[in-house]
């Protein structure tokens, strides 16, 4: 009966070190909001009013500029983009362009990703993408 017990206790131990082992939710990425209000003061676009972040992101002062560009709708140290060398020179250095004075867009993967409120998401190609008036870059 006692080495009977052993096997269970071994077997339950067993059962819980494979199920967290291979849980798929212990892999997520923990995310954060980052709030507008934490950045700006008075924000002149104050939708949305926040952004949903890997913990990295979270930390990015170069996002959190382009972010305070974006919302304060000072385009000051941004200038329209004369050629695509332009925006992937700034995806190099780990800047951020801003798209239709809209949106935040970065570069992960060799995929081109716009930041909503909910995260990064894949940027949809069309025309209007490949108008170097649209781009904004610093």
């Amino acid at each position: 009966m006692h080495f009977f017990l052993k096997i269970c206790q071994f077997d339950i131990f067993l059962t819980l070190l494979l199920f967290f082992h291979y849980n798929p939710i212990m892999y997520q990425k923990k995310k954060e909001r980052l709030y507008i209000s934490e950045l700006i003061d008075d924000p002149a676009v104050a939708y949305p009013a926040y952004y949903t972040l890997s913990l990295s992101m979270h930390k990015n002062e170069m996002l959190h500029t382009a972010l305070m560009a974006l919302h304060s709708f000072d385009f000051s140290y941004y200038e329209s983009a004369k050629s695509y060398e332009d925006i992937f020179a700034m995806f190099d250095s780990g800047t951020f362009p801003i798209y239709k004075e809209k949106y935040i867009v970065g570069y992960f993967g060799n995929k081109m990703m716009y930041l909503e409120s909910n995260g990064w998401k894949g940027m949809p190609t069309t025309s209007d993408m490949f108008k170097m008036e649209h781009w904004l870059v610093c």
